[in-house]
C-alpha cells in the first residue's frame, strides 16, 4: 500500500500539528526556565543569617560558625570549671595584734593611749588535700596572730600555719574539718600562651568572685617580687584579696596561685602574675612532709653572659665564689661560665638560681663550664640554701 505524500494530504496536516505542538512545548519550557533562573521579582529580602544549603560557605563564614560553636562550648565549660574550682577555694582572714601601748605617763610624746586595734587583712587560698591542707601566699599570712578560713558553704574555721616559704611567697595552712573538696592539679606542660584561664578568689572582701582571661605569657622573671620567679602572666582581673587564690583552666584544674598585679594606680591593669603549679606543688609537698623547704645552694654570685653577635643570653658567669662553699670545693672559680647543669641549658643567672635550688642538698650535679675557651665538666655537691629571714 502506497502512502500519499502530495501537498494538502492528511500526512501534511499531521506534520503541521506536530510542529505546532513542539513549538508550544519549547516555549513553555523556556518560560519556566526563565522564571527559575532569571532575576527574582521585587519583594521582601530573605531573613539575615539564612544560609542556602546549596552554596558552600565562604571561608570567613566557616570560621565564624566554628567560633560560635567553640564559644558556646567554652561558655558551658566556664560554668562547669567555675563551679568545680569554687568548691576548692577559700577566703582567708588574718589578724595581727600590735604591741601593747605604753601608759600615757611613760610615753615620750605624752599622747593618749587608745584601745589597741588589731590590723586585719584578707586573702584567698586553695584546698589541696582532703586532710585540710590549704595553699596560699606567704604574704597573706605573714606575721598573723590569728587566721580564720571561710570555707565553701560559709563555714568558718580556725587555721594554723604548717609552714611558709618566703622566697617563693607560698604557705600551707591546715584546718581540722572533714569533707573538704581538694582541687585537681593541671599538667604544668599543658599551660600555653593564649589558653583561657579563670581567676577565683575574694577581691576586696566582696565575696568569692570568678574572672576570665587568657595566659598572656609564661616564665616571667626578674620582676623583683620573689627570689624564685617563673610566673604565669594573665589578663584575668586580679585585685587585692585575690592573693593566694586559684588560677584554673577551662576544666577547673589548678594551673597557678594568684600572687601579684602590676599596677601604677592601685587597680587592676590587665597584668596579673600567678605562681605556676609546678613550683607550687614542689613547695607544698615539702612543707607538708617536713614543715619547710630545702633547696640546693652553690655559694656564688654571678652575672649574665650575652653573646657578642646575637645579643642572646649565653650562660651565667661566676663573679665571686664563697671560700669553702660547694663550688669552691668542687674547683670552680671566678670567671668560669656555667653553660648547663645535668644536661639542662643555663642561659642566664635566673636559670642558674632556679635549677640549683631544685636540686636536693647533699646530692651531686654535673656542671658544664666554659673556662677560657675550653668547656669542661665538673661534679658539684650542692649545699643547703640558708633560710631567709622573715621580713
Amino acid at each position: 500500500m502506497n502512502r500519499d505524500y502530495s501537498p494538502g494530504g492528511p500526512s501534511v496536516l499531521r506534520s503541521l500539528w506536530l510542529v505546532l505542538a513542539q513549538a508550544i512545548t519549547i516555549a513553555v519550557g523556556v518560560l519556566l526556565a526563565w522564571r527559575a533562573l532569571g532575576p527574582a521579582p521585587a519583594g521582601p529580602s530573605p531573613a539575615p543569617d539564612v544560609v542556602s544549603v546549596q552554596e558552600a560557605p565562604h571561608p570567613a563564614s566557616v570560621a565564624s560558625i566554628q567560633n560560635r560553636v567553640a564559644t558556646a562550648s567554652l561558655e558551658g565549660g566556664f560554668r562547669t570549671a567555675a563551679a568545680k574550682a569554687s568548691a576548692s577555694v577559700v577566703n582567708i582572714y588574718t589578724r595581727k595584734t600590735p604591741p601593747r601601748r605604753l601608759p600615757n605617763w611613760l610615753r615620750p610624746d605624752g599622747g593618749e593611749d587608745g584601745a589597741t586595734q588589731g590590723a586585719s587583712s584578707l586573702g584567698s587560698g586553695v584546698i589541696v588535700a582532703a586532710q585540710g591542707y590549704i595553699l596560699t601566699n606567704n604574704h597573706v599570712v605573714e606575721g598573723a596572730d590569728e587566721i580564720a578560713v571561710m570555707l565553701p558553704g560559709e563555714k568558718v574555721a580556725e587555721a594554723r600555719v604548717v609552714g611558709t616559704d618566703p622566697e617563693s611567697d607560698l604557705a600551707v595552712l591546715r584546718v581540722e574539718i572533714a569533707g573538704l573538696q581538694p582541687i585537681t592539679f593541671a599538667d604544668p606542660a599543658s599551660v600555653q600562651v593564649g589558653d583561657v584561664v579563670l581567676a577565683v578568689g575574694d577581691p576586696f572582701g566582696v565575696g568569692q568572685t570568678v574572672t576570665q582571661g587568657i595566659v598572656s605569657a609564661t616564665g616571667r622573671n626578674r620582676l623583683g617580687i620573689n627570689t624564685f620567679e617563673n610566673f604565669i602572666q594573665t589578663d584575668a582581673a586580679i585585685n587585692p584579696g585575690n592573693s593566694g587564690g586559684a588560677l584554673v583552666d577551662t576544666s577547673g584544674h589548678l594551673v597557678g596561685i594568684n600572687t601579684a598585679i602590676y599596677s601604677r594606680s592601685g587597680g587592676s591593669q590587665g597584668i596579673g602574675f600567678a605562681i605556676p603549679v609546678s613550683l607550687a606543688r614542689q613547695v607544698m609537698e615539702q612543707i607538708i612532709a617536713t614543715g619547710r623547704v630545702s633547696r640546693g645552694w652553690l655559694g656564688v654570685s654571678a652575672r649574665d653572659v650575652i653573646h657578642e653577635t646575637t645579643g642572646a643570653a649565653a650562660g651565667a658567669a661566676l663573679v665571686a665564689v664563697q671560700r669553702d662553699g660547694p663550688t669552691d670545693q668542687a674547683g670552680l672559680r671566678a670567671g668560669d661560665t656555667v653553660l648547663a647543669i645535668n644536661g639542662k641549658e643555663i642561659p642566664d643567672t635566673a636559670a642558674l638560681i632556679n635549677e640549683t635550688a631544685a636540686i636536693k642538698p647533699g646530692s651531686q650535679a654535673q656542671f658544664k663550664v666554659l673556662r677560657g675557651r675550653e668547656a669542661t665538666t665538673v661534679l658539684v655537691e650542692l649545699g643547703q640554701r640558708p633560710a631567709v629571714r622573715k621580713r
